[in-house]
């Protein structure tokens, strides 16, 4: 049974501060890959309405995603 144990301070400030660190590392590996990227990204997505190009982003931020979680946990 989970106590009172997961309000603690420490957890939960801790926890405030993974996720900060993780949605950095979002952040700043997106905006490698835009630079890396021939086009802008953001532009092709939104104006154009790039479908495609959407599911590719979509897709590479979820790897993103999923390698920050891995290496924060």
């Amino acid at each position: 049974m989970l106590g009172i144990e997961w309000l603690r301070p420490a957890a939960f400030l801790g926890s405030i501060l993974y996720a900060l660190v993780g949605v950095l590392m979002f952040w700043l590996t997106f905006l490698v890959i835009d630079k890396l990227t021939p086009y802008d990204l953001w532009q092709e997505i939104v104006e154009k309405q790039n479908v495609a190009l959407g599911l590719v982003v979509a897709a590479m931020s979820l790897g993103i995603c999923l390698i920050v979680a891995a290496a924060i946990h």
